[in-house]
Parts: structure tokens; C-alpha cells; sequence
């Protein structure tokens, strides 16, 4: 069945406008994990055809491929309830000022991340070197911890 265009010089099958403009949400993301999903699982059959069944790297291929599948299922059960109209990078119409405005709220010389990073060097050392490096590592976090969540909360950036 077609319909006539308004100034009547084109007609087009009812039903082909609706389906080209209909924005299907986080379809990028689905595709790329299903196909990291079909990637992983190929690799893992062949990587078990090939070293003779080891076990610990086809394993790890096999579970790739499943922890990606879980993530593309998941995507695809989400994208179902989301409103195409609640993702402006589903909108192929959309300009980067769409995204504009507020993100966060994010301090300009914050010296907390590189106190985190310490204590994450230390925590992976204490693995390493020695255990009770690990739990001086743990209260290095504590302190860093509460030091970024209690930033905004006093000096000039009091509440």
C-alpha cells in the first residue's frame, strides 16, 4: 500500500518514514558486546582446539565470551524499558549541546585522589611484599576515604 505525498509528486509505502526515524536505544552497545560475546567464544574454541584442551586459557576465553553475553543481555533487556527519547546518543539528530549542563560537582585541586592511589600501591605491594603492608594500605584508604567525602565540608567550601 503507498501513500501520496502531500504535493502529490512522490508516493512511499505507508509505515517505511515511521521505521527510519524510530530511534532504537543503546543499540551501539548491545552490538558491541554481542560481538565481543561471538569473539571470545570463537577464541575459546579454537584456542581449545589448538593448545590440546588446556584448561586455564579455555576457560578464560569461555567466560569472556559469557560475562559479555550477560552484559549485551542485559543491555537489551534495559534498552526494552528505556524511553528512546532518555538517551540523547540514541538520537542521530542530536547535537553536543544537547548534552550540556550539569555532570557533577568536582574539585578543582583536590590532593584526596593521589592520597587513594597510595593506598591502592601499598594494598597491591602489600600483596607482593608483605601482608602488613597491605593493612597500612587499608588505613592510608580510610583516611583518603574520608578526606574526599568531607572535602566540600570545610575552609571556603564549607556548607
Amino acid at each position: 500500500m503507498t501513500a501520496q505525498m502531500p504535493d502529490g509528486s512522490d508516493t512511499h509505502p505507508i509505515g517505511v518514514e515511521e521505521q527510519q526515524t524510530r530511534i532504537r536505544p543503546m543499540r551501539v552497545e548491545i552490538v558491541m558486546f554481542a560481538a565481543l560475546t561471538v569473539f571470545f567464544t570463537l577464541c575459546g574454541v579454537v584456542y581449545a582446539a589448538v593448545a590440546d584442551f588446556e584448561s586455564v586459557g579455555t576457560v578464560g576465553f569461555l567466560l569472556l565470551g559469557g560475562m559479555n553475553g550477560f552484559i549485551a543481555f542485559y543491555l537489551w533487556l534495559t534498552a526494552r524499558t528505556t524511553d528512546a527519547a532518555a538517551r540523547w546518543e540514541d538520537d542521530p539528530h542530536a547535537e553536543i549541546a544537547d548534552r550540556a549542563g550539569d555532570i557533577g560537582q568536582f574539585a578543582p585541586q583536590s590532593w584526596w585522589p593521589l592520597v587513594l592511589g597510595v593506598a591502592a600501591t601499598l594494598g597491591f605491594l602489600g600483596i607482593a611484599a608483605g601482608w602488613w603492608i597491605t593493612g597500612l594500605g587499608l588505613v592510608v584508604a580510610l583516611v583518603g576515604v574520608a578526606g574526599q567525602m568531607y572535602e566540600f565540608n570545610r575552609g571556603i567550601h564549607a556548607h
